[in-house]
């Protein structure tokens, strides 16, 4: 059965669907049908919300989903009178916090994210353009400002993760590949040398590699089973050498690659 699922916020929504998906991805049997609804700021749109559950209520045989994040009481109202099973995250928890604190909420919308005066946005948005412009080792004059350099091979994940904490974290994060022509004699470059203390390794399982490769240039040298083992065994033994920390990003996703790095590397995040 097809059970329908809405993400409702009178911001972004971002907040609501990534609580929501993380609740809903612990029943993977379930077929959902998920509609994202945002900028439910006034209680006009409120009940446009309002009617498309209950008519999602009415055509389905199962009592809609619906996942809100909305702030202001007159609006959340709306939706709680809907014909949908209504999750409301901030009704949940503000009222204890509001107990535990000794404090009212101010109910202001889209706080968390909204531009702020404390520079937060600006440096996550400086930390996407340095990830850009210091991407695949296109140039490495300005590994001085890079508070992290991500090495490995080819295609093991080393833009993505750079993008991901930069967009998320706030961090500067340039990223350094080993290509195929490094193989015959792998060393640490000297630009690399000099900031190793900023290096973090990225390495993947061959066939894996083999297989992303092959999406890329298919029956190519480059894709090759031979070629990504040993790239991969050759980097992982320069990194155990210099004593370079590394993870596998075979299994993982890039939230779980990212976070297992600022671990590591004991980087703090500047933005949230």
């Amino acid at each position: 059965m097809k059970r329908t699922v809405f993400f409702i916020s009178d911001r972004t929504g971002i907040t609501a669907e990534m609580l929501g998906q993380s609740l809903l991805s612990q029943f993977e049997e379930a077929d959902f049908e998920k509609i994202s609804l945002p900028f439910i700021d006034n209680e006009k749109k409120a009940l446009e919300a309002k009617q498309k559950i209950d008519r999602a209520a009415e055509q389905g045989e199962a009592q809609p989903i619906v996942f809100d994040t909305i702030v202001t009481p007159e609006i959340r109202k709306v939706i709680m009178e809907s014909k949908g099973l209504v999750f409301d995250f901030f009704h949940t928890f503000i009222g204890p916090l509001e107990d535990a604190l000794g404090l009212k909420s101010g109910f202001r919308v889209g706080k968390t994210h909204s531009y702020d005066e404390k520079g937060q946005y600006d440096s996550r948005i400086d930390a996407v353009n340095f990830a850009l412009n210091n991407d695949d080792g296109a140039t490495t004059r300005y590994y001085d400002k890079a508070e992290l350099i991500l090495v490995g091979v080819s295609r093991c994940g080393k833009t993505p993760t750079s993008l991901y904490m930069a967009m998320q974290f706030g961090i500067q994060v340039a990223n350094y590949p080993f290509t195929e022509e490094d193989m015959e004699d792998l060393k640490l470059p000297p630009m690399l040398k000099k900031y190793k203390h900023k290096l973090f390794g990225l390495t993947i399982k061959p066939h894996r590699l083999h297989e992303i490769r092959t999406e890329r240039r298919a029956n190519s040298q480059y894709a090759s089973l031979k070629q990504c083992q040993i790239e991969v065994r050759e980097v992982e033994a320069l990194m155990r050498k210099e004593k370079i920390p590394y993870i596998s990003t075979t299994s993982k996703s890039i939230e779980e690659i990212a976070t297992k790095i600022m671990i590591k590397s004991g980087l703090k995040r500047i933005s949230f």
